[in-house]
Protein backbone atom coordinates (compact mmCIF):
# COMPACT_ATOMS: atom_id res chain seq x y z
CA UNK A 1 0.00 0.00 0.00
CA UNK A 2 1.61 3.38 -1.42
CA UNK A 3 0.46 5.56 1.58
CA UNK A 4 1.86 2.88 4.33
CA UNK A 5 5.21 3.23 2.68
CA UNK A 6 4.98 6.33 2.73
CA UNK A 7 4.00 7.15 6.52
CA UNK A 8 6.78 4.58 7.37
CA UNK A 9 9.28 6.53 5.37
CA UNK A 10 8.28 9.78 7.33
CA UNK A 11 8.48 8.56 10.61
CA UNK A 12 11.39 6.73 9.92
CA UNK A 13 13.21 10.67 8.36
CA UNK A 14 11.71 11.69 11.83
CA UNK A 15 13.20 9.23 14.00
CA UNK A 16 16.81 9.30 12.23
CA UNK A 17 16.95 12.95 11.78
CA UNK A 18 16.23 13.26 7.92
CA UNK A 19 14.43 15.73 5.79
CA UNK A 20 11.63 12.97 4.85
CA UNK A 21 9.26 13.50 2.47
CA UNK A 22 8.85 16.73 0.50
CA UNK A 23 5.51 18.19 0.40
CA UNK A 24 5.17 19.32 -3.49
CA UNK A 25 6.72 19.61 -6.29
CA UNK A 26 7.62 23.43 -8.04
CA UNK A 27 4.58 23.70 -10.57
CA UNK A 28 2.24 21.61 -7.82
CA UNK A 29 3.77 24.16 -5.72
CA UNK A 30 2.69 27.46 -7.81
CA UNK A 31 -0.67 26.03 -8.32
CA UNK A 32 -1.30 25.41 -4.66
CA UNK A 33 -0.10 29.05 -3.46
CA UNK A 34 -2.75 30.19 -5.98
CA UNK A 35 -5.71 28.13 -4.76
CA UNK A 36 -4.77 28.84 -1.22
CA UNK A 37 -4.78 32.58 -2.42
CA UNK A 38 -8.26 32.24 -3.50
CA UNK A 39 -9.08 30.10 -0.32
CA UNK A 40 -8.69 32.73 2.14
CA UNK A 41 -11.05 35.18 0.19
CA UNK A 42 -13.67 33.00 1.77
CA UNK A 43 -12.36 30.98 4.51
CA UNK A 44 -11.65 32.36 8.19
CA UNK A 45 -11.79 36.24 8.54
CA UNK A 46 -12.94 36.19 12.20
CA UNK A 47 -9.99 35.93 14.69
CA UNK A 48 -12.07 36.17 18.25
CA UNK A 49 -10.26 34.32 20.78
CA UNK A 50 -11.82 31.03 21.69
CA UNK A 51 -14.00 30.01 25.41
CA UNK A 52 -12.09 29.63 28.53
CA UNK A 53 -13.70 26.38 29.64
CA UNK A 54 -10.88 25.40 32.08
CA UNK A 55 -11.79 24.29 35.49
CA UNK A 56 -14.18 21.21 37.47
CA UNK A 57 -16.73 18.79 35.59
CA UNK A 58 -18.42 16.18 36.89
CA UNK A 59 -18.51 18.20 40.63
CA UNK A 60 -22.10 15.41 41.27
CA UNK A 61 -19.32 12.91 41.91
CA UNK A 62 -17.41 14.71 43.95
CA UNK A 63 -18.11 12.90 47.28
CA UNK A 64 -18.48 9.58 45.56
CA UNK A 65 -15.73 7.16 47.35
CA UNK A 66 -13.40 10.72 48.52
CA UNK A 67 -12.03 10.29 45.07
CA UNK A 68 -9.79 13.27 44.26
CA UNK A 69 -10.61 14.40 40.25
CA UNK A 70 -8.83 13.15 36.99
CA UNK A 71 -6.75 15.82 35.51
CA UNK A 72 -7.38 16.27 31.79
CA UNK A 73 -4.72 18.30 29.79
CA UNK A 74 -5.90 19.74 26.35
CA UNK A 75 -2.72 20.67 23.97
CA UNK A 76 -2.41 21.25 19.79
CA UNK A 77 -3.90 24.11 17.48
CA UNK A 78 -7.12 25.89 17.46
CA UNK A 79 -9.14 23.18 17.04
CA UNK A 80 -8.15 21.78 20.23
CA UNK A 81 -8.41 25.11 21.55
CA UNK A 82 -12.35 25.22 20.50
CA UNK A 83 -11.91 28.63 17.95
CA UNK A 84 -15.32 28.88 16.35
CA UNK A 85 -17.87 28.56 18.92
CA UNK A 86 -18.98 30.83 21.86
CA UNK A 87 -19.48 29.11 24.81
CA UNK A 88 -17.22 27.27 26.89
CA UNK A 89 -19.70 23.98 27.19
CA UNK A 90 -19.19 23.97 23.23
CA UNK A 91 -15.62 23.47 23.27
CA UNK A 92 -14.01 20.19 22.97
CA UNK A 93 -12.33 20.36 26.03
CA UNK A 94 -15.24 20.75 28.28
CA UNK A 95 -17.47 18.31 26.08
CA UNK A 96 -14.50 15.71 26.80
CA UNK A 97 -14.14 16.52 30.46
CA UNK A 98 -17.80 16.54 30.94
CA UNK A 99 -17.97 12.78 28.45
CA UNK A 100 -15.10 11.00 31.01
CA UNK A 101 -16.77 12.47 34.47
CA UNK A 102 -20.28 10.39 33.34
CA UNK A 103 -17.68 7.48 32.52
CA UNK A 104 -15.72 7.39 35.47
CA UNK A 105 -18.23 8.82 37.97
CA UNK A 106 -15.83 11.53 39.41
CA UNK A 107 -14.98 14.65 38.73
CA UNK A 108 -12.60 15.99 35.81
CA UNK A 109 -10.50 18.86 36.13
CA UNK A 110 -9.86 20.48 32.76
CA UNK A 111 -6.95 22.29 32.09
CA UNK A 112 -6.11 23.64 28.30
CA UNK A 113 -2.90 24.79 26.76
CA UNK A 114 -3.63 24.90 22.93
CA UNK A 115 -2.88 27.78 20.78
CA UNK A 116 -5.35 28.99 17.96
CA UNK A 117 -2.41 28.84 15.05
CA UNK A 118 0.19 26.31 17.18
CA UNK A 119 2.26 24.29 14.97
CA UNK A 120 4.05 21.31 16.19
CA UNK A 121 7.15 23.13 17.34
CA UNK A 122 4.38 24.92 19.64
CA UNK A 123 4.03 21.47 21.81
CA UNK A 124 7.41 21.93 23.53
CA UNK A 125 6.18 25.15 25.11
CA UNK A 126 2.46 23.54 25.97
CA UNK A 127 4.13 20.78 27.39
CA UNK A 128 6.02 22.50 29.67
CA UNK A 129 3.12 24.27 31.07
CA UNK A 130 0.52 21.53 31.14
CA UNK A 131 3.81 19.71 33.33
CA UNK A 132 4.38 22.81 35.34
CA UNK A 133 1.49 22.44 37.06
CA UNK A 134 0.90 23.29 41.08
CA UNK A 135 0.09 19.47 42.05
CA UNK A 136 0.82 17.00 39.75
CA UNK A 137 1.10 15.79 36.44
CA UNK A 138 -2.09 15.12 34.24
CA UNK A 139 -3.69 11.52 34.62
CA UNK A 140 -4.53 11.80 30.54
CA UNK A 141 -3.64 14.62 27.85
CA UNK A 142 -5.85 14.35 24.65
CA UNK A 143 -3.55 16.61 21.75
CA UNK A 144 -4.79 18.38 18.09
CA UNK A 145 -2.09 19.43 16.25
CA UNK A 146 -1.40 19.04 12.04
CA UNK A 147 -3.45 21.49 10.23
CA UNK A 148 -1.15 24.35 10.25
CA UNK A 149 1.94 22.27 9.75
CA UNK A 150 0.63 21.40 6.35
CA UNK A 151 -1.05 24.76 5.60
CA UNK A 152 2.65 25.97 6.61
CA UNK A 153 4.51 23.55 4.74
CA UNK A 154 6.23 22.17 8.11
CA UNK A 155 8.28 19.68 6.66
CA UNK A 156 6.45 15.97 7.66
CA UNK A 157 9.81 14.88 9.48
CA UNK A 158 10.13 17.42 11.58
CA UNK A 159 6.37 17.72 12.33
CA UNK A 160 6.38 13.95 13.26
CA UNK A 161 9.61 14.12 15.75
CA UNK A 162 8.45 17.62 17.65
CA UNK A 163 4.39 15.61 17.78
CA UNK A 164 6.88 12.38 19.32
CA UNK A 165 8.77 14.10 21.42
CA UNK A 166 5.84 15.87 23.39
CA UNK A 167 3.96 12.46 23.67
CA UNK A 168 7.33 10.73 24.88
CA UNK A 169 7.51 14.01 27.41
CA UNK A 170 3.91 13.51 28.89
CA UNK A 171 4.27 9.59 28.93
CA UNK A 172 7.53 9.32 30.54
CA UNK A 173 5.46 11.75 33.37
CA UNK A 174 2.98 9.29 34.11
CA UNK A 175 -0.12 10.68 31.49
CA UNK A 176 -1.84 8.58 29.14
CA UNK A 177 -1.53 10.38 25.65
CA UNK A 178 -4.23 10.68 23.11
CA UNK A 179 -3.77 12.25 19.87
CA UNK A 180 -6.03 13.29 17.51
CA UNK A 181 -3.98 13.23 14.10
CA UNK A 182 -4.27 15.65 11.13
CA UNK A 183 -7.65 16.55 9.79
CA UNK A 184 -8.56 16.08 6.43
CA UNK A 185 -8.18 19.59 5.02
CA UNK A 186 -9.65 18.63 1.75
CA UNK A 187 -13.46 18.70 3.30
CA UNK A 188 -13.48 22.26 3.59
CA UNK A 189 -16.06 23.37 1.92
CA UNK A 190 -14.60 26.57 -0.03
CA UNK A 191 -11.30 24.57 -1.12
CA UNK A 192 -11.64 23.60 -5.09
CA UNK A 193 -9.91 21.70 -6.90
CA UNK A 194 -6.85 20.76 -7.43
CA UNK A 195 -6.39 22.86 -3.74
CA UNK A 196 -8.42 19.96 -2.19
CA UNK A 197 -6.97 16.62 -3.59
CA UNK A 198 -3.67 18.54 -2.52
CA UNK A 199 -4.72 19.20 0.90
CA UNK A 200 -6.80 15.61 1.37
CA UNK A 201 -3.22 14.37 0.27
CA UNK A 202 -1.02 16.12 2.74
CA UNK A 203 -2.89 15.84 5.26
CA UNK A 204 -3.86 12.07 5.02
CA UNK A 205 0.20 11.34 4.90
CA UNK A 206 0.65 13.28 7.74
CA UNK A 207 -2.01 12.23 10.05
CA UNK A 208 -0.49 8.29 8.98
CA UNK A 209 3.17 9.37 9.68
CA UNK A 210 2.04 10.94 12.87
CA UNK A 211 0.44 7.69 13.82
CA UNK A 212 3.62 5.66 13.70
CA UNK A 213 5.02 8.43 15.39
CA UNK A 214 2.91 8.76 18.50
CA UNK A 215 2.72 4.72 18.65
CA UNK A 216 6.61 4.27 18.99
CA UNK A 217 6.06 7.21 21.55
CA UNK A 218 3.82 5.07 23.56
CA UNK A 219 0.49 6.99 22.81
CA UNK A 220 -2.83 6.20 21.19
CA UNK A 221 -4.51 7.81 18.27
CA UNK A 222 -8.10 8.52 16.91
CA UNK A 223 -7.78 9.92 13.11
CA UNK A 224 -9.71 13.30 12.68
CA UNK A 225 -10.18 11.89 8.90
CA UNK A 226 -12.64 14.44 7.23
CA UNK A 227 -12.59 15.90 10.52
CA UNK A 228 -13.98 12.98 12.39
CA UNK A 229 -16.25 11.17 10.51
CA UNK A 230 -19.00 11.26 7.38
CA UNK A 231 -21.34 13.93 8.91
CA UNK A 232 -18.75 16.40 8.32
CA UNK A 233 -19.36 15.83 4.42
CA UNK A 234 -23.04 14.97 4.38
CA UNK A 235 -23.34 18.27 6.54
CA UNK A 236 -20.74 20.88 5.82
CA UNK A 237 -23.07 23.13 6.49
CA UNK A 238 -24.14 22.53 10.11
CA UNK A 239 -20.73 21.19 11.48
CA UNK A 240 -18.82 24.30 9.92
CA UNK A 241 -19.10 27.26 12.03
CA UNK A 242 -19.18 30.92 10.63
CA UNK A 243 -15.45 30.88 9.06
CA UNK A 244 -16.34 27.56 7.35
CA UNK A 245 -13.00 26.29 8.69
CA UNK A 246 -13.50 25.66 12.35
CA UNK A 247 -16.05 23.47 13.65
CA UNK A 248 -19.26 24.56 14.84
CA UNK A 249 -21.02 23.35 18.01
CA UNK A 250 -22.43 20.07 16.60
CA UNK A 251 -19.09 19.58 15.10
CA UNK A 252 -16.60 19.66 18.08
CA UNK A 253 -19.96 17.70 19.52
CA UNK A 254 -19.30 15.22 16.86
CA UNK A 255 -15.68 15.32 17.10
CA UNK A 256 -15.71 14.77 20.92
CA UNK A 257 -17.77 11.88 20.86
CA UNK A 258 -15.02 10.44 18.65
CA UNK A 259 -12.41 10.73 21.02
CA UNK A 260 -13.70 9.78 24.30
CA UNK A 261 -13.99 6.05 23.93
CA UNK A 262 -10.01 5.80 23.74
CA UNK A 263 -9.78 8.74 26.34
CA UNK A 264 -11.82 5.93 28.55
CA UNK A 265 -9.89 3.40 27.26
CA UNK A 266 -6.69 5.08 28.03
CA UNK A 267 -7.41 4.83 31.54
CA UNK A 268 -8.74 1.34 31.60
CA UNK A 269 -12.46 3.11 31.73
CA UNK A 270 -14.38 1.78 28.90
CA UNK A 271 -16.39 -1.41 29.23
CA UNK A 272 -16.58 -2.52 26.09
CA UNK A 273 -14.41 -5.98 25.36
CA UNK A 274 -11.01 -5.19 23.79
CA UNK A 275 -11.03 -8.04 21.50
CA UNK A 276 -10.56 -6.46 17.83
CA UNK A 277 -14.16 -7.23 15.77
CA UNK A 278 -13.53 -8.60 12.61
CA UNK A 279 -17.24 -7.67 10.96
CA UNK A 280 -16.05 -4.03 11.84
CA UNK A 281 -12.51 -4.71 10.05
CA UNK A 282 -10.62 -4.14 13.37
CA UNK A 283 -7.58 -5.91 13.96
CA UNK A 284 -3.75 -6.77 14.68
CA UNK A 285 -1.89 -5.10 11.54
CA UNK A 286 1.65 -3.39 10.43
CA UNK A 287 1.83 -0.25 11.83
CA UNK A 288 2.51 1.24 8.92
CA UNK A 289 -0.04 0.00 7.29
CA UNK A 290 -2.85 0.79 9.88
CA UNK A 291 -1.54 4.09 10.14
CA UNK A 292 -2.78 4.49 6.44
CA UNK A 293 -6.36 3.04 7.12
CA UNK A 294 -7.04 5.06 9.78
CA UNK A 295 -5.89 8.05 8.54
CA UNK A 296 -8.30 7.33 5.51
CA UNK A 297 -11.33 6.80 8.03
CA UNK A 298 -12.21 9.55 10.62
CA UNK A 299 -13.16 7.97 14.26
CA UNK A 300 -10.70 4.82 13.99
CA UNK A 301 -8.68 4.45 16.84
CA UNK A 302 -4.86 2.71 16.45
CA UNK A 303 -3.28 1.28 19.93
CA UNK A 304 -0.02 0.00 20.51
CA UNK A 305 0.12 -3.80 20.85
CA UNK A 306 3.83 -3.93 22.64
CA UNK A 307 4.23 -6.54 19.94
CA UNK A 308 6.99 -4.57 18.06
CA UNK A 309 5.78 -3.35 14.67
CA UNK A 310 2.22 -4.56 15.41
CA UNK A 311 -0.44 -2.49 15.91
CA UNK A 312 -4.41 -2.69 17.08
CA UNK A 313 -6.67 -1.01 14.71
CA UNK A 314 -10.15 -0.30 16.49
CA UNK A 315 -13.35 1.68 15.00
CA UNK A 316 -14.99 2.50 18.51
CA UNK A 317 -18.89 2.79 19.01
CA UNK A 318 -19.85 6.48 19.82
CA UNK A 319 -21.70 6.88 22.85
CA UNK A 320 -22.98 10.55 23.17
CA UNK A 321 -21.94 12.84 25.35
CA UNK A 322 -23.80 14.71 28.44
CA UNK A 323 -24.26 18.61 27.98
CA UNK A 324 -21.56 20.63 29.88
CA UNK A 325 -22.78 23.98 31.49
CA UNK A 326 -20.62 26.88 30.77
CA UNK A 327 -17.04 27.53 32.95
CA UNK A 328 -16.72 31.07 34.36
CA UNK A 329 -12.92 31.52 34.00
CA UNK A 330 -11.14 31.24 37.63
CA UNK A 331 -14.12 29.37 38.89
CA UNK A 332 -15.74 25.48 39.39
CA UNK A 333 -18.93 24.91 38.20
CA UNK A 334 -21.24 24.31 41.13
CA UNK A 335 -22.49 20.32 41.36
CA UNK A 336 -26.27 20.25 40.17
CA UNK A 337 -24.89 22.07 36.55
CA UNK A 338 -22.67 18.97 35.46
Amino acid sequence: MQRARVARRIAAAAAYGGGGAGLLGGAALGVLLTEVALARRVVGGRNEAPPHADGRYGSAFVHRLGREPLLLGVLGDSTAAGQGVHRPRQTPGALLASGLAAVAERPVELRNVALSGAQSYDLERQVNRILAGPDRAPDVCVIMIGANDVTHRVPYARSVRLLSEAVRRLRDAGCEVVVGTCPDLGTIEPVYQPLRWLARRLSRQLAAAQTIGVLEAGGRTVSLGDLLGPEFAANPRELFGPDNYHPSAEGYATAAMAVLPTLCAALGLWPEDERPDAARREGILPVARAAAEAAAEGGTEVTPTGRGRWALLKRRRRRRLPVPADVVPGTQPSPDRH
